[in-house]
């Protein structure tokens, strides 16, 4: 008899250096680029959280049902840090989460500092 096995899903985790500043200073527009996202992948946003600091930079965490993204921006070293993860024990995320990020990454027109991945 073979166990049935469990992964919670891919979590991806990326420092990127972006060159176009404005897109590092626009809550917004990352919020409006977001809302296209969730529905291309067909996610289900639960709640989001936004705070935008005095330098323009912001942090957002967007609560999805399937679990979150969450950004922190940098204007000051050109960076930010992107927090993509989805569980769902009904199917495999993996290949989703790896094209969200990559999606953000074309967005922010980002090179890639730090890339990490963590099947949970």
């Amino acid at each position: 008899m073979n166990p049935v096995t469990y992964s919670p899903g891919l979590h991806k985790l990326v420092t990127l250096e972006v060159k176009k500043l404005d897109t590092l200073i626009n809550s917004q527009k990352f919020i409006a680029f977001s809302e296209d996202l969730l529905l291309k992948y067909t996610l289900e946003k639960v709640g989001i959280s936004i705070h935008d600091f005095e330098n323009g930079s912001f942090t957002i965490a967007i609560c999805l049902k399937e679990s979150h993204i969450c950004i922190h921006t940098w204007p000051e070293f050109k960076q930010l840090t992107l927090d993509v993860y989805l569980c769902n024990y009904l199917q495999d995320n993996t290949l989703k989460v790896k094209e969200i990020t990559a999606d953000y990454i074309s967005y922010f027109e980002a090179k890639i500092l730090k890339d990490f991945e963590i099947n949970r």
